[in-house]
């Protein structure tokens, strides 16, 4: 379990308050100077303890030295404190097992402490030495109590806290994946269109075009024998000469819309604005005539980006990309400042899709990663 940064300042609070108390004793004369000072060392070391285990990872194995070396100077502290409220401090020995060996050893600790001082009334001169040994019991029980409801309470919400701050991550994760796939929806929608179209010119155009062809034959041969005949086969071959041209133009006129609504720059620049943070920043280098390089290149090269950025800000650490699109030599340079890549992800995080997507349209892909980042290399050999 996690040990929360509040358990530091519990016990430096205990600390400084069995500090002054016993300072303040000892100032009206009842304790010796050397005792004093093994007192104030004493919680000086268990206050430095503290400090250390609160930067720390902890073990097991540490945890377990650490509760031995502060029980030990608790004893130490409580032997040489004057006022009598040191042995207050042993309420740490359970709160701080809850954090580092759990709740089972705690509760266990805790008991083993009350069943300890409970001995020490019952066989000794009292605990602490003073006649109000058994309300003292009372307080350091209900101390031991309330120790551990806190360390509950703060367990739970510590718990809490971080599977929120999980979910926040997972949530961020899950909203660029969706922005992922909401552009290989608008993709994937446009090629769709695309393809209605072209099936309706089939279904559309070439209807007409058969129908003008059979009326220009019947005309041919209709011209001399009936030549009534032919003018209406003429009329009819106008006419539906003019529905094909009419098609011809809507759809064309529709191909052109679609067209001006993707463009390569505009798609990187909308891409770029949405991965653009305070902690991660692109920048665009966009060279050459869009318009002579196919467009299942250009959806490649725009594919290829986006899986690449979406790659470095979840997965790099890097904060700065260069992204470098050279449209006359059909090359896609992509650079980022993150920790490079591990050797058995070189296929892993869409780098196999990315290969794939460029075989495609003749390309291919080359990285190279290390320390100080990675660079993608895609270079394209169809028009």
């Amino acid at each position: 379990m996690i040990r929360p940064r509040a358990l530091t300042w519990v016990a430096w609070f205990l600390y400084l308050s069995v500090l002054v108390a016993g300072l303040v004793v000892a100032a009206s004369g009842e304790c010796d100077a050397l005792g004093l000072w093994g007192f104030t060392c004493g919680l000086a070391v268990a206050g430095a303890l503290e400090s250390v285990e609160s930067r720390i990872p902890v073990t097991p194995s540490y945890a377990v030295a650490a509760l031995t070396v502060r029980a030990a100077l608790f004893a130490f502290v409580t032997a040489l404190d004057c006022a009598g409220n040191a042995k207050l401090l042993f309420v740490l020995i359970p709160l701080t097992a809850y954090f580092t060996l759990g709740h089972r050893i705690a509760y266990g600790l805790g008991a083993a402490e009350v069943v300890l001082a409970t001995v020490l009334v019952a066989v000794g001169p009292g605990f602490g030495g003073d006649p109000e040994a058994v309300p003292d019991l009372l307080m350091f029980a209900v101390g031991i109590g309330f120790a551990l409801t806190l360390a509950v309470i703060a367990g739970r919400e510590e718990a809490g806290r971080r599977r929120a701050e999980s979910l926040l991550v997972e949530l961020s994760d899950a909203n660029a994946r969706l922005a992922e796939y909401a552009d290989q929806a608008v993709t994937l929608a446009t090629v769709a269109e695309r393809t209605r179209l072209a099936r309706d010119i089939h279904d559309t155009v070439g209807h007409h075009l058969v129908v003008t062809a059979i009326q220009l034959e019947k005309a041919a041969a209709y011209r001399t024998l009936e030549p009534d005949t032919a003018d209406r086969a003429l009329t009819d071959g106008r006419d539906s000469a003019r529905q094909a041209l009419e098609q011809v133009r809507r759809a064309v006129g529709a191909l052109h819309d679609d067209t001006d609504g993707f463009t390569l720059a505009t798609a990187l620049r909308a891409l770029i604005a949405r991965l653009r943070d305070t902690d991660f920043t692109v920048t665009l280098r966009l060279s050459g005539d869009e318009h002579r390089v196919g467009e299942s290149v250009r959806l490649a090269l725009y594919l290829v980006t986006q899986e690449a950025l979406t790659n470095a800000r979840r997965h790099s650490g890097a904060d700065t990309v260069t992204v470098d699109v050279d449209l006359t030599a059909r090359t896609l340079d992509i650079s980022d400042n993150g920790r490079g890549l591990r050797p058995d992800a070189v296929e892993g995080h869409g780098l196999r899709g990315m290969r794939e997507r460029l075989d495609l349209v003749g390309g291919r892909l080359s990285i190279t990663t290390g320390s100080t980042g990675t660079r993608l290399l895609a270079t394209v050999s169809a028009p």
